[in-house]
């Protein structure tokens, strides 16, 4: 009895096998490999590989190189390996990201920014994020991803309320999301002073909304940190 929700039909899974050795194919030749070269290595005929290729390119997973001659892996593939192979901190960033939650009662979090996105380094277990996903595709709903785009320049009231926040207290804020809750993030900048990564904080709205006890506490963690994320 069907429940509403999408069934796959008989040909569906063999399509998702030939789109996955497609992208396989991609990976393997490099940047630049061409639907001939594609159609070639996996025996497929040069129809459908050019049917998987459009398909890929439109849900992000392939994007055309900029001659618009080849192809290569695209964002969403990218996110995956990221997601796949997560960061491991240093054992001395471990140590420091400890005490400190030791010292806070609520969720404490280290994020790195590596090209222009967010990457989680360090959840707190015992208060995990209430979306990491989202955390990457929407950073402007999170105080973390707000860090980085301030940094970015970008606009918009969010991101303009981080910047002011930013500049008062050293530290983005975002309480509008979850009732009775907030979070406040702190950048954390290497030895050059670009931006390399942020600590967060997640838990009761009112410490975010007077967040003077919490930035004396993450600011010099982000300082201790900051050596340790490169």
């Amino acid at each position: 009895m069907s429940d509403g929700g999408p069934t796959l039909t008989a040909r569906q899974p063999r399509a998702i096998r030939s789109a996955l050795t497609v992208l396989e194919a991609v990976a393997e030749i490099g940047a630049g490999a061409t639907a001939r070269e594609l159609s070639d290595a996996l025996g497929l005929p040069r129809a459908t590989t050019y049917r998987l290729l459009n398909l890929l390119v439109q849900d992000e997973y392939l994007v055309r190189t900029p001659d618009l001659s080849g192809f290569a892996l695209g964002a969403k593939v990218v996110h995956l390996a990221a997601a796949a192979a997560p960061v491991r901190l240093p054992a001395a960033a471990r140590d420091v990201i400890a005490e400190v939650r030791r010292s806070v009662r609520g969720g404490l979090h280290v994020v790195r920014f590596d090209d222009a996105r967010v990457v989680v380094a360090d959840a707190d277990p015992d208060f995990p994020l209430s979306d990491p996903v989202r955390l990457v595709r929407e950073p402007e709903r999170f105080a973390l991803g707000r860090v980085l785009l301030v940094e970015q320049g970008a606009s918009g009231a969010v991101v303009d309320a981080a910047a002011s926040d930013l500049d008062r207290w050293g530290a983005a804020r975002q309480t509008e999301l979850a009732t009775g809750m907030g979070c406040l993030a702190v950048p954390i900048r290497d030895a050059a002073g670009g931006l390399a990564g942020a600590i967060g904080f997640s838990g009761a709205r009112h410490r975010v909304e007077e967040p003077t006890p919490l930035v004396e506490v993450l600011v010099p963690a982000a300082r201790r940190l900051a050596p340790l994320l490169a």
